[in-house]
């Protein structure tokens, strides 16, 4: 999946924990039988403010590149350069190469214990109570790569994504939610989505690295072997296909629609 994709799939996860949308079917219901009236977007499961709602989406989506992070020609490492060049180059190594280490069971929690750690870090300031300076140092980063990604600024404009990762992180370090797992869950979400985006097209992720489980050789031409069990170990449900094929697009396109009308309707509702 693309990198713009990923973090569109990872904001719309946060947005429907968090936000409620109904959407009026009334003219339609009058002509077709058994339609509702209305549809409700979202779960609404997260008590979050306006500003809580827009900054955790942004969040979600830069954790949704964080796998990303193993690739050094992946959106994430051109995001930020040159840091984000360099981190990517150490961590594909220390993962062992583009869909192996970071797309796991193992780079999930990893990258969760990374962010419950950060938010564990809290501070007491007088007249204005508790801060998170881990967790808004770490929103920074994340905050960044989605604003890159997401191509909300001009690309000419290369250092505006620091302007929009600083701005989210302070609203993160000072405003964030009180409850302590609402960072690592954000991680959390992000990365799950992107592992789960990626299962869905060609490629497939491998679970279970640094275990590497290959189908018996007598089993790997039989075509629904080959299709969902790949050589490698990597298990895939190319339901999307190939990465930015036409189906990515006919499914990202209305969730990019969905983040949009879900941040706009937190902001002016």
């Amino acid at each position: 999946m693309m990198g713009a994709h990923h973090a569109a799939s990872g904001a719309a996860v946060w947005l429907a924990l968090t936000t409620q949308l109904d959407v009026g079917l009334a003219p339609l219901a009058q002509h077709i039988p058994a339609m509702p009236d209305h549809l409700t977007l979202g779960m609404g499961l997260m008590d979050v403010s306006p500003a809580g709602v827009v900054a955790g989406a942004l969040v979600a989506a830069g954790a949704a590149l964080v796998p990303d992070a193993d690739h050094r020609h992946a959106t994430i490492a051109h995001s930020l350069p040159p840091l984000s060049n360099v981190l990517c180059i150490q961590i594909g190594k220390l993962s062992g190469g583009h869909r192996h280490g970071t797309h796991s069971l193992l780079g999930l929690a990893v990258f969760v214990a990374i962010a419950a750690l950060a938010g564990m870090w809290q501070l007491e300031l007088s007249g204005f109570g508790t801060v998170y300076p881990g967790a808004g140092i770490l929103a920074v980063l994340l905050a960044s790569f989605a604003a890159k990604s997401l191509k909300i600024i001009p690309d000419t404009m290369q250092k505006f994504p620091w302007l929009v990762g600083l701005a989210v992180g302070a609203f993160v370090a000072f405003y964030a939610p009180q409850e302590p797992y609402w960072f690592p869950l954000t991680m959390a979400l992000g990365v799950a989505t992107h592992i789960a985006g990626d299962m869905l097209t060609t490629g497939g992720c491998n679970l279970l690295w640094p275990l590497r489980i290959r189908p018996p050789r007598l089993l790997q031409k039989l075509p629904l072997v080959k299709k969902f069990w790949r050589p490698n170990g990597n298990i895939a449900i190319p339901i999307l296909g190939n990465a930015g094929s036409v189906r990515e697009w006919l499914l990202l396109v209305p969730l990019s629609g969905y983040v949009i009308w879900a941040i706009a309707d937190a902001i002016f509702a």
